[in-house]
């Protein structure tokens, strides 16, 4: 058993405040937000590469610094800067995924479990050494939302125990093996466009992948329509992107390998709809023969 450290936050790094929603209001991030409803110094530099960012940071005789999804590089001079160096939460078992986007291309691989890993942070992307890993299984309905609640869950407590175990000198460092470790992508909104001569499984775990960012999408003329839910069939028949049938239980759409169960989308300025809501109102779009993706 391990106590837990006497934590005390002496700062608070987060992204400068950016613009957002269709007003392009200048908001806060919710780190920041965080950080000053509890008070705390709150640093936002547009990058740690000048001296002078990285001397205030130094002034700050932090003991240890923790990055969780930062989104910009720490130069050597910053990671030598905290006393035990800096750690990382890192949302994927390493080194099986390094890099952007961890929790999306798991699911899209069909990965049957990931996880939180804590590392000591080196110049390398997500190179260091582990001190921590925490396991969870893939659910074969999982999106990246789930997911990344579930992770949330692990991510908290792994960090205080291995932050109790620096703190006691308890820490042990185990080394990444390179040669087993992927490219987490980060994910564009290109890739969101469905490609119906792709198998029906890749398909699912694509869909789920992006939801809820970028929203796995198809077209149907000139109307593009995001896809939520769906689910893989065994039905075979027409070309691919092609709506084999509608009922209640949504548009089945044939694939490059088999077909696709669409159970959820939404319609341009729509909210997300079940299937069956949808065809009440406009099923005239979505008549059997009808091609998706053209």
């Amino acid at each position: 058993m391990i106590d837990a450290p006497d934590i005390s936050v002496i700062g608070v790094y987060s992204q400068p405040d950016r613009s957002a929603g269709r007003g392009k209001k200048l908001t806060a991030s919710p780190v920041k937000k965080l950080a000053v409803e509890y008070q705390l110094p709150v640093f936002q530099p547009q990058s740690l590469k000048e001296p002078e960012q990285q001397r205030i940071l130094s002034e700050l005789q932090a003991d240890i610094m923790v990055v969780v999804a930062y989104g910009l590089i720490l130069p050597q001079a910053v990671l030598d800067a905290p006393r035990l160096g800096c750690i990382n939460v890192h949302a994927s078992i390493l080194p099986r995924w390094r890099g952007a986007a961890p929790i999306q291309r798991a699911i899209e691989a069909g990965d049957s479990g990931t996880g939180v890993t804590i590392m000591q942070m080196d110049a390398g992307l997500d190179t260091g050494a582990m001190l921590s890993v925490s396991r969870c299984e893939i659910d074969s309905s999982e999106t990246s939302a789930s997911l990344h609640q579930k992770l949330e869950q692990l991510g908290a407590p792994a960090l205080l125990h291995t932050l109790a175990a620096l703190s006691n000198g308890l820490a042990v460092a185990v080394e990444q093996d390179d040669q087993l470790s992927c490219y987490a992508a980060k994910i564009t909104k290109q890739e969101a466009l469905v490609d119906w001569s792709q198998p029906a499984q890749l398909l699912d775990r694509q869909i789920r992948a992006f939801n809820p960012f970028p929203a796995a999408y198809t077209t149907l003329g000139e109307l593009r329509i995001k896809i939520w839910q769906a689910e893989p069939t065994k039905a075979t028949g027409l070309t691919p992107g092609q709506i084999i049938s509608t009922d209640n239980a949504g548009l089945l759409v044939s694939c490059g390998e088999q077909s696709l169960l669409l159970t959820e989308i939404q319609l341009p300025g729509k909210s997300r709809m079940a299937v069956s809501e949808v065809l009440k109102s406009r099923g005239e779009l979505f008549a059997p023969s009808t091609q998706l993706g053209s």
